[in-house]
């Protein structure tokens, strides 16, 4: 067998007790081999079938017994004619024997296997194991399940069971469930099993394991906590990001004769010069070159080499620090586990004593991190510490990656304390809020959590896999519906809904929605040529409010990313830059730059000429000073200039921004000011006085 090759038995209860969930049985069994016909085309996998009516299986005619038992499938390399059995199971009629179904798929691995491929051999049980097991013709049932689990862990088996119960199974015979139970536990903690509870079909959706993932470490090495200090840990992926399989180019112009043709697409790439497109330049001619301003540096490979970091392989532990001060939004990528050398006992042993003290402390490590030799990039990560409560799993860190000064967005948002008071929710509107998302709430007191993690699949990847095995058989098939189940992942529950309708009433009464009206574009135009802070056509503050918010909006939603202030449109290329949130320091560059603006347009002026156009920029810059909260900006920017046009006997200037009733921003517009409402008004009456 290749080497990751994996031989997978299904062993699946179809009793009378199962027939409402053998529809989801067969969907997730045969969604199990289509990605295997993807991911493990070379595995084999095999059906066992009991609670049936007939009994098909060889040890009944070797020894006897293993009644109701039928193997519908031997092992065998998977292909599409198996899920077709799969999409159409047979209903049992008695209560299946789930303990005689494993020992015949234990028997058919090790007939075939022997002892060969330890560890990739699997066995699949699903059921409900809420009907009593029959007693062994010797010993007891612990003692049988025993010999069964000593027998796998021989023969390096591993068992994955899921058991599937609703609440009417649960209150059937709870003294057969709490014997089977036990018989699983039994097998679970002696083998290398696990076994999983769920209550609905969403839940087995997930449960079942359908790719085979092998463990791969991708660090192993020291953790060195000093230069005399170092433990031998191994570091492997705790999670990772699921992503579509590659999806290769096709081409149809091979012969339809040819069987062997692999249809693929290669692509390759020619370079030819701007003046003379007839001659290509091979690549011991190519360098690359990057930008640096107008011109293009060119870069050797060999310079290239030289200029990179090379750091040394090793994890190095920088300190420790407060858990709070770590916040869960700077991790940034995948989780990574990091473990002891297994069977290293001094290694695991201060594994275990760090991250206890780790934990009693309420502390977590910060480490520098070089996974690989050779790896030019360097990560800086937060282990917290993984405290393990069973006495097979030693106890372990999660690393996260954290970011650097360059990786964080600081995102400035105005403060919702600064709103109206008639634009904050009432003690009733509060209220309401709070019941819904409590009625919203997934995981409900006393009951279990809904959309589980390990229990939810990505409903995207399993209706592309669906389609791409019914395309495999009809090629001209069209996109089905969105299965129910699927449905239940992507939007909430119907059932929730209905019962909670009282409450989503009573937050439609308080919280009434209306249609937020669009100007027409003669009034956009007209807000947008007249200045905001003019007093010709004393219109309602609020309606202009609400319209320039509108208009700045849609401006910003298209806005290209402006690097510059310019004079043919300042106003607008000033709003742009202001709506950037790709780094800190654009808002300050916008105002910087319109400050600059300004006093430019009023050492230029002639007879006034510029003056309407510096009060449209000076308006512009007060409203986004207000917005971002840097009054302190605007008020220190208009004393100076108040300054510089009486020093530049440019009164007319002062003059004119007093009859249009620009005045410094009051505390009442922004919390950051120290400026009253009075100190504010009497500005410029002082100024043209003066």
């Amino acid at each position: 067998m290749a080497r990751n090759k994996e031989a997978l038995l299904l062993l699946i209860d179809v009793g009378p007790s199962m027939h409402t969930v053998l529809l989801e049985v067969e969907k997730i069994c045969s969604m199990l081999v289509q990605k295997k016909l993807i991911f493990g085309k070379y595995d084999e996998v095999g059906v066992v079938l009991f609670g049936t009516k007939d009994t098909d299986n060889e040890l009944t005619n070797e020894i006897g017994g293993y009644e109701h038992v039928v193997v519908l499938n031997h092992l065998k390399v998977v292909d599409g004619d198996l899920i077709k059995l799969l999409e159409a199971l047979p209903r049992g009629t008695v209560d299946g024997d789930f303990l005689d179904a494993i020992v015949v798929g234990m028997d058919m691995l090790i007939k075939k296997f022997g002892q060969t491929i330890k560890g990739k051999k699997r066995l699949c049980l699903i059921t409900n194991a809420i009907h009593p097991i029959k007693d062994p013709y010797e010993g007891t049932k612990l003692d049988q399940v025993n010999t069964i689990a000593a027998q796998m862990a021989a023969h390096g088996m591993k068992m994955e069971c899921i058991v599937y119960r609703g609440q009417q199974e649960m209150d059937g015979n709870k003294s057969a469930i709490e014997e089977n139970d036990l018989l699983l536990d039994t097998i679970s903690k002696m083998t290398s099993s696990r076994k999983v509870h769920v209550e609905n079909s969403t839940s087995l959706l997930g449960a079942l394991r359908t790719r085979n993932i092998s463990p791969v470490t991708i660090y192993r090495g020291d953790l060195e906590l000093s230069s005399e200090v170092k433990v031998m840990v191994w570091v492997y992926k705790k999670t990772s990001e699921e992503k579509f399989p590659t999806l290769k180019m096709y081409s149809d112009k091979a012969p339809e004769t040819d069987k062997l043709a692999s249809h693929e697409v290669k692509v390759e790439y020619e370079y030819k010069k701007v003046d003379d497109p007839s001659k290509i330049v091979p690549p011991e001619q190519r360098i690359k070159g990057y930008r640096y301003g107008p011109q293009v540096v060119p870069i050797s490979s060999a310079e290239w080499e030289a200029v990179k970091f090379k750091p040394e392989k090793g994890v190095k532990l920088l300190g420790f620090t407060d858990a709070s001060n770590i916040m869960r939004h700077y991790y940034m990528k995948d989780v990574n586990i990091v473990i002891a050398q297994p069977g290293n006992t001094k290694a695991a042993l201060a594994v275990s004593a760090l991250a206890r003290a780790m934990k009693e402390m309420n502390k977590v490590a910060i480490v520098r991190c070089v996974w690989r030799q050779g790896q030019t990039q360097v990560v800086i990560g937060v282990l917290t510490p993984n405290i393990s409560y069973r006495d097979d799993v030693p106890d372990s860190f999660y690393f996260n990656v954290l970011p650097f000064a360059e990786d964080v967005r600081e995102f400035q948002f105005p403060s919702f304390s600064n709103l109206p008071s008639s634009m904050l929710p009432n003690d009733e509107q509060q209220e309401a809020a709070d019941n819904l998302v409590k009625m919203l709430e997934l995981a409900p007191t006393g009951k279990g959590e809904c959309l589980q993690p390990e229990f939810t699949p990505n409903p995207v990847l399993e209706r592309f896999y669906r389609y791409l095995e019914l395309k495999s058989r009809h090629p001209d098939a069209a996109v089905p519906p969105l299965d129910e189940t699927l449905k239940k992942i992507t939007g909430p529950d119907p059932d929730l809904l209905s019962h909670g309708k009282p409450v989503i009433d009573e937050f439609r009464r308080l919280f009434e929605l209306k249609e937020n009206p669009k100007l027409k574009k003669s009034s956009r135009r007209l807000l947008r040529d007249k200045p905001s802070g003019s007093n010709e056509e004393q219109e309602d503050p609020g309606k202009i409010e609400d319209a320039e918010a509108i208009n700045s909006t849609e401006h910003g939603s298209a806005a290209f990313k402006v690097e510059k202030i310019g004079d043919s449109n300042p106003v607008q290329d000033f709003k742009s830059m202001m709506l950037r949130r790709d780094g800190a320091e654009w808002v300050n560059k916008a105002i910087t730059d319109m400050k600059s603006i300004i006093f430019r347009l009023i050492e230029d002026s002639f007879e006034g000429d510029t003056f309407q156009k510096v009060l449209e920029c000076l308006i512009a810059l007060r409203n986004g000073c207000i917005l971002e909260q840097e009054p302190k900006q605007f008020n220190d920017f208009l004393l100076k200039l108040c300054k510089f046009c009486t020093e530049k006997d440019l009164a007319s200037f002062t003059e004119f921004l007093a009859s249009k009733n620009v005045m410094l921003i009051s505390k009442t517009e922004a919390d950051e000011s120290d400026i009253t409402d009075e100190e504010a008004k009497s500005f410029l009456v002082k100024a043209e006085q003066k």
